[in-house]
């Protein structure tokens, strides 16, 4: 051997060494290997980060902002509930739910489709009454499977595109892993719903993560073009279905009505009071078309009424109009007030017409009241229509109120664009009320959490006890979960003040059914576009990102954050250091040494064993880094014995997706580590089998559909 490929060898058995030892992250240890290369001559300094720009690695990322949008549209959260079946037992559940988790990470990165399903998961263990072990195990295996069917699925399809593109060969097309892939997973999914989730070990989780916060009473509005319009109470519960929740009362007209009335008809406007399970809640809002009844849209509005309300005076009696202005503008029961929107208009219009003439007779009285300034309720004649007998002096107020208006305009379109901006970042969390806090005894009425706050509370989980009134006047207690909306910063600084506890967070998600259309129909196409040859996969899913950046599927300020780093630097990296193994020949020594010692120039076997090493190779390091290092010696190898070097590198895409027996092999094994309780040795019971049918279901596979 070469002085080079000594060199390059050494670099790479420290590489892996780091790699499972792990005192450093995996990114850390592919970077320092690229600049060892770099100091020891192997890589040029103006070549050492050409790997960045590699198409593998743009794909990657643009798979990561396309995955995050799907999630934050909930496109996935109905077709999870559904596909689920409520009935029919354990082992059809967990088939329908790894078939759907495969199914999911087929087009969408498969952390990003274990993290959706993973709140399914947990509540069909609960309904079992299984450890949630027992089925997040399997799930995690699915979406595994699952990845290695298309070119998208998973991050080593894409570095073994990359290569064989290199070799020129060019690279794969979108379903060119279907073949093989399916079959593989189809029976993994077998597998794992028969028998697998039977061998996992029964753990509970333990600590904080395992608290129950019960079901949350929250309020929902129905809009027009709501699928509850029209429909009896009845029928709703029917509708519903077999979603845990329940239709507990309905508010009209600023009314509570109990459900005691089934033939009572729901009308726009109206709010429903639902009882749901937290998993639940976003399934319920989708399939009803309802939206919670405190939306940003309305506490907007509430702020921009909260200056007036500091300038009352604090007395007992205007104190209470004001807490009755901020419960009618805190965007509960404003939207059920709007004239005509209860179903018979021919009743309401006198109504409408009385509530006319008094907010026009309203107008002058209140503004004295409020002490709201002048210039806030002059109208626009007033302000800036001189009077024609005042003469120059009247002319230049005109302009000066001109001016005024022009800026008052100009404040207020900063102030929308700020407040749309915010709209972006707006996060849902839950706090638990403890003990001391100040928030025991008060309601959200009387908190004025919009106008002091900037948050919303959306719903509320009390254990053992049901509410008679409503949301925003319930007073509360300590242990009550709260399910609020707002920024980070704001939900913090309200926890801290108030002496609220932030549980773990859960995929909680408020569906958008119009934007999840929008990202289904652009997904698709970038989909059909790499498959059918249209666009490369890079420029395919690249455009898909940026239409999903200008429809603000993903908003702009969460784009890099859907983008993983750690990803990106250990494939930029080590795709530059694989490269080194071809051009110094050290690959070629390697897949010789295998050749030669183990498989005795028979072809069949050699395959087998580049499957086994990278599949062994994958459960101790990152599967990218284990696809990107046997690359080389796969293409070498196969052209050492003259045989398909498509056979050779599909077995290092499969092998390096089916990490099975350690949690670190994959993110989705990390990923249920703390919610199934699991050790490190807990992977192996099922792990193992499945990893040795894996191998005798792709081997036969291979060679007949990449015949040697």
């Amino acid at each position: 051997m070469t002085l080079e490929q000594i060199a390059i060898l050494l670099i790479l058995a420290v590489t892996v060494v780091l790699f499972i030892w792990g005192p450093w992250r995996h990114d850390m240890v592919a970077l320092a290997s690229l600049l060892a290369c770099v100091f020891t001559g192997l890589i040029e300094p103006v070549d050492a980060f050409t790997g960045f720009g590699h198409p593998a690695v743009v794909t990657v990322a643009c798979v990561l902002i396309l995955s995050r949008g799907l999630q934050n549209t909930g496109a996935m959260d109905a077709l999870a509930q559904k596909v689920v079946p409520k009935r029919g037992g354990i082992t059809l559940a967990i088939a329908a739910l790894t078939a759907l988790g495969a199914g999911m990470s087929g087009f969408m990165n498969n952390v990003g489709a274990m993290a959706l399903l993973m709140p399914v998961a947990t509540d069909l263990a609960d309904r079992y009454e299984l450890p949630p072990g027992k089925v997040l195990m399997p799930l995690s295996f699915g979406t595994i499977l699952g990845g290695m069917t298309t070119l998208i699925g998973t991050p080593p399809n894409l570095i073994v595109s990359g290569f064989r593109a290199s070799a020129g060969a060019g690279s794969y097309g979108m379903f060119d892993f279907t073949p093989v892939g399916v079959v593989v997973a189809l029976v993994g999914i077998v597998f794992v719903s028969l028998i697998g989730w039977r061998l996992v070990p029964a753990r509970t989780q333990a600590g904080a993560a395992s608290f129950d916060t019960g079901t949350y009473l929250t309020e929902a509005l129905v809009g027009e073009k709501s699928a509850a319009v029209g429909k009896s109470l009845a029928e709703l519960v029917k509708m519903i279905g077999d979603e845990d929740a329940q239709v507990i009362g309905l508010v009209h007209n600023n009314a509570r009505v109990s459900t005691a009335m089934p033939g009572l008809r729901v009308r726009t406007g109206d709010i429903l009071v639902i009882e749901s399970e937290p998993e639940s809640l976003s399934a319920v809002l989708s399939n009803l078309g309802l939206t919670l009844a405190a939306a940003p849209e309305a506490d907007e509005k509430e702020k921009e009424k909260a200056p007036d309300k500091k300038q009352q005076k604090e007395d007992g009696a205007e104190a209470s109009a004001d807490d009755k202005d901020a419960g009618r503008n805190g965007g509960e029961s404003e939207a059920v007030q709007e004239p005509g929107s209860a179903g018979n208009r021919s009743q309401e219009e006198a109504l409408i017409k009385q509530a006319a003439e008094l907010a026009g007779g309203r107008k002058e009285a209140d503004a004295g009241d409020m002490a709201i300034p002048p210039e806030l309720v002059r109208t626009e004649e007033s302000a800036g229509s001189p009077e024609p007998d005042t003469g120059s002096e009247n002319l230049e107020a005109a302009s000066s109120g001109k001016k005024e208006q022009t800026k008052e305009e100009s404040d207020e379109r900063q102030e929308k664009e700020k407040r749309a901006r915010a709209r972006e970042d707006l996060v849902l969390r839950e706090l638990v009320v403890m003990p001391d806090s100040f928030l025991i005894g008060r309601s959200a009425e009387n908190l004025r959490l919009a106008g002091r706050y900037e948050i919303n509370l959306l719903a509320l989980s009390r254990k053992g006890r049901r509410s008679v009134k409503r949301l925003r006047s319930t007073p509360l207690m300590a242990g009550d979960a709260l399910l609020m909306m707002g920024t980070e910063a704001n939900l913090r600084n309200f926890a801290n003040e108030q002496h609220c506890v932030p549980l773990a967070q859960r995929d909680i998600s408020i569906p958008n059914k119009e934007k999840a259309y929008v990202a289904l129909v652009a997904m698709a196409l970038a989909v059909a576009g790499a498959a059918f040859g249209l666009l490369p996969a890079a420029i395919s899913f690249a455009t898909c990102a940026l239409a999903f950046m200008a429809l603000k599927v993903v908003p702009l300020r969460n784009v890099y954050e859907a983008i993983d780093g750690s990803v990106i630097v250990l494939l930029g990296a080590l795709i530059a250091v694989a490269g080194v193994m071809e051009s110094t020949g050290a690959a070629d020594v390697v897949a010789k040494s295998m050749l030669d010692n183990i498989a005795r120039g028979n072809p069949v076997i050699a395959l087998v064993l580049i499957l086994v090493v990278t599949m062994t190779l994958s459960d101790f390091m990152n599967n990218a880094a284990t696809a990107a290092v046997m690359c080389a010696i796969a293409l070498s190898a196969a052209g050492q014995l003259d045989v398909n070097p498509d056979s050779f590198l599909m077995a290092v895409a499969i092998g390096a997706s089916c990490a099975f027996l350690t949690p670190v092999g994959h993110q989705n094994n990390t990923l249920i580590l703390g919610p199934g309780g699991f050790n490190f040795g807990d992977y192996w019971p099922m792990g193992l089998p499945m990893e040795v049918l894996v191998v005798a279901v792709a081997v036969p596979m291979l060679l007949w559909v990449w015949p040697l």
